[in-house]
């Protein structure tokens, strides 16, 4: 029997067919029978056809013609017979799936022969493109944007979705062939993969304006072009705050020099009163102590979910970092860092609207204009998931007031109004209702919203102790100079306090990076604590009151205010009060020390349940100690006065040099009290004999004295005094002068 089957087959030989291993296979019926190689997977899942890979096998014969087949004489005969064997064609073009072998593991690759072009023919169902996909290609147009763009247009199809997909099988039948049992997420997926982002973006409309869904073709534009503005304005934004200056014509990477700042979940917390000599009660701001939030977690999703509010105003005193905060928050967002959940980001500092303030605009204009990336979008369009923030740095920079009573309502961020009329809008939430706001501003004496208004409040509350030493770390390269300045600020309890102000960080980094460049050695940093308050005094009372003063002081203005503050710093000093009623408060002063200078700061106080009071501190209790040394100082060179009323009836010192009769008071009245109120008073007095802090203070003198002779006599009169209680005291009063022979 197997003789008969080996000899009635003269072409091939079963066996080798089977296996594959064979040689006697002939010329003629090689069409017939094919050899498979291995292939190293099975997949059956769905896969477009490739009709250009096409096989023909003879079907197999029935078991008796089989056997009928081997016996014959004639085995020819049975292939021409007429219908004796029937073609079977398969198509699985571009498959992934596997032969099977029943017998053995060996899964082999078919060899297929090239189909004819007329067998390949299809019918041709061309969709002709509504744009050149050359034409939408941009940068921001990433994988990422795509793939959701598409998901989030195809969802709104809903029931209408397997038209989509029988259409786009219509016109792409061999990438879609399997099309209607896939999802959305799959067919984006096969989309893509197959013509990649700009042509999936314009095969997509073109199928939906098939479909006449116009305005859902509408819809994926308008995602795109949002997109490539949001990518337009993350690059401008970038440029704009990636760098910060620290001195004049010398920037570093904002990244490099930002320190995390304390922020506090609300307002109303009041001034740091930590201090060198004196224990200062609690200021009784709040009951129950606050949440501190770290940059990522302020203004985040879960913060928005629990707030509900859509306008939030970032308080903080002079210094404590805001625009510091601010610039970090847009360049991390512009980064992709955080804060993602916002589409938009719009950061629009007061100083830069005051040049619309003579003039009629639209809240959208001001946005074009100051970032001209944006023309192409509509301030109204963003709502729902399109969560814009709009940032308004510096309020207390504008100088106009709010009148929430009489001015106009307004809400259309297209229309024509004057700024004032704008900010009012933002501020009572009428403009800008479906978008989030921040407002940062110092403390105001005015409200800076209606009483109706739904808001909600942080605070920045400047550095840790922690975050002081980082802050020298990055500003300071050179580790050496770095552990230097750390441990100079240390040594002056006072001024390491006042370092939770990052003003007064930059501050003092500035003048130590002078004296690093001018010495190229180990420098000889200043002893004096009065140095770096008046350095600290002409920062905020000249140069950063430039942009909240709608014109300068001048001198002799400028000198009445800091005699008046400074009367009113000494009055409650000798009282021991380091807060006062703002009822009581000399309105003359209040804006001037409050919002323009930052001398000064307002808060709300709760010393009974359901009681509040506005009080008014200064920046910090030793501000008030220096104002009235400055107050004592100047009424005694300027005016030739003597504020403790001391009139002996001869003086020691000849004319012109009456100010050591104020200087031999203040030192009695400082060993008289016992509390030590007056120390640090004492101590910032006898710094402005020094010859470093006249100059500095020459502005606000009427007369010129000679500054050694006044140094001479301020360290030999505390060199006279014995008293070992105040002898710790004293030195730090000689090392104000520059003498440490104490």
């Amino acid at each position: 029997m197997a003789d008969s089957l080996v000899m009635s087959s003269e072409n091939s030989s079963i066996g080798d067919a089977v296996s594959g291993r064979g040689e006697g296979a002939s010329n003629e019926d090689e069409d017939l029978y094919y050899i498979p190689e291995r292939r190293l997977s099975l997949d059956l899942g769905p896969a477009p056809m490739d009709t250009s890979h096409w096989h023909f096998v003879d079907q197999a014969l029935s078991p008796a013609e089989s056997y009928g087949s081997l016996n014959s004489d004639d085995p020819e005969e049975k292939e021409d017979e007429e219908g004796s064997s029937t073609r079977v064609q398969l198509e699985r073009a571009e498959s992934f799936s596997s032969c099977y072998s029943i017998d053995s593991n060996d899964c082999e690759k078919i060899i297929l022969r090239e189909k004819s072009r007329d067998d390949t023919a299809e019918p041709s169902n061309k969709l002709e493109l509504i744009q050149d996909p050359d034409e939408i290609k941009h940068p921001s147009l990433t994988l990422k944007f795509t793939f959701k763009a598409l998901c989030d247009t195809l969802k709104k199809l809903q029931m209408e979705f397997s038209t989509f997909k029988w259409k786009l099988w219509t016109h792409f039948p061999q990438p879609f062939s399997g099309s209607q049992s896939m999802d959305i997420v799959g067919l984006v997926d096969r989309l893509l993969e197959t013509y990649g982002c700009e042509k999936s973006v314009v095969i997509t409309r073109t199928v939906l304006v098939t479909m006449s869904k116009n305005k859902l073709a509408e819809f994926l534009q308008t995602l795109c072009t949002k997109n490539e503005v949001r990518y337009e304005l993350c690059t401008a934004l970038k440029k704009k705050f990636a760098e910060e200056l620290i001195m004049e014509g010398e920037t570093m990477p904002l990244d490099d020099i930002y320190t995390d700042l304390l922020i506090s979940s609300a307002a109303d917390n009041g001034p740091n009163i930590e201090h060198e000599i004196m224990k200062i009660d609690k200021l009784n701001t709040k009951r129950t102590p606050d949440k501190l939030l770290s940059l990522a977690e302020t203004l985040s999703q879960e913060m928005l979910n629990s707030c509900h509010a859509r306008l939030m105003f970032l308080h903080g005193v002079a210094g404590s970092g805001k625009s510091m905060f601010i610039k970090k928050l847009v360049l991390d967002w512009a980064l992709e860092r955080s804060h993602q959940h916002f589409s938009f980001i719009f950061p629009l500092a007061l100083r830069e609207l005051k040049q619309f303030e003579s003039s009629e605009i639209s809240l959208e204009e001001i946005i074009w204009t100051l970032y001209p990336e944006t023309k192409r979008l509509k301030i109204e369009s963003l709502k729902g998931e399109d969560n814009a923030l709009f940032i308004f740095d510096g309020l207390d920079e504008y100088t106009e007031e709010f009148d929430f009573a009489q001015t106009e309502i307004h809400s259309d961020s297209s229309s024509r109004v004057s700024l004032n009329i704008n900010l009012v809008n933002i501020l009572r939430g009428r403009l800008l209702s479906n978008s989030m706001c921040l407002v940062t501003t110092r403390p105001q004496v005015n409200p800076f919203a209606p009483w109706d208004a739904h808001y909600d409040e942080l605070e920045v509350c400047g550095f840790s102790d922690a975050n002081k030493d980082e802050y020298f770390k990055k500003r300071f390269k050179d580790p050496n100079q770095a552990a230097t300045v750390i441990q100079y600020v240390k040594s002056l309890k006072s001024l390491h306090i006042m370092c939770h102000l990052p003003l007064v960080c930059t501050l003092v980094a500035d003048e130590c990076q002078r004296i690093f460049r001018e010495t190229r050695s180990v420098a000889k940093l200043p002893r004096s604590l009065t140095y770096m308050y008046t350095k600290l005094l002409l920062t905020l009372v000249r140069h950063l009151r430039k942009t909240r003063a709608p014109d300068l002081l001048s001198p002799e203005a400028e000198q009445n205010f800091l005699l008046e503050l400074g009367k009113l710093a000494f009055t409650m000093l000798e009282k021991g009060q380091f807060k006062i009623a703002s009822t009581n408060w000399p309105e003359s002063i209040a804006k001037e020390a409050v919002v323009r200078s930052g001398l000064c700061t307002q808060y709300t106080i709760t010393p009974y349940v359901l009681f509040y009071e506005d009080m008014v501190s200064f920046l910090h209790p030793t501000v008030q100690e220096y104002l009235a040394a400055l107050y004592a100082y100047l009424t005694s060179r300027n005016q030739e006065k003597n504020i403790f009323d001391v009139k002996p009836k001869f003086s020691m010192y000849p004319k012109g040099h009456k100010i050591m009769d104020l200087y031999k008071a203040a030192m009695e009245k400082s060993l008289q009290s016992q509390d030590g109120k007056l120390d640090m008073f004492l101590r910032f007095l006898f710094g402005m004999a020094c010859k470093t802090n006249q100059e500095l203070l020459h502005p606000f003198l009427k007369s010129p004295t000679k500054a050694g002779d006044l140094t001479r006599d301020c360290v030999s009169l505390i060199k006279k005094v014995k008293e070992p209680s105040a002898s710790n005291n004293l030195q730090r009063c000689l090392e104000e002068l520059g003498d440490v022979s104490f």
